[in-house]
């Protein structure tokens, strides 16, 4: 994965809340050292999202967004 944000920190999913169209997703980059973020649920479910699998918080600006290898 090549990105060009300049703060992507890897974690693991610790939660997926599907809503009707967003997902809450919950990384823990280090221990103790939670991330919260706030996805459609259509590229939650294009990740392949679940809880236990290694992901990215990535942020940009005031945003927050997660990848995966």
């Amino acid at each position: 994965m090549q990105i060009s944000a300049r703060n992507a920190l890897k974690g693991t999913v610790k939660k997926v809340e599907e809503g009707a169209v967003n997902t809450e997703v919950l990384l823990e980059v280090a221990p103790g050292v939670e991330i919260t973020a706030i996805i459609t649920k259509a590229s939650a479910e294009k990740l392949g999202l679940s809880v236990g699998k290694a992901a990215y918080a990535v942020i940009k600006s005031s945003d927050v967004m997660v990848a995966v290898d």
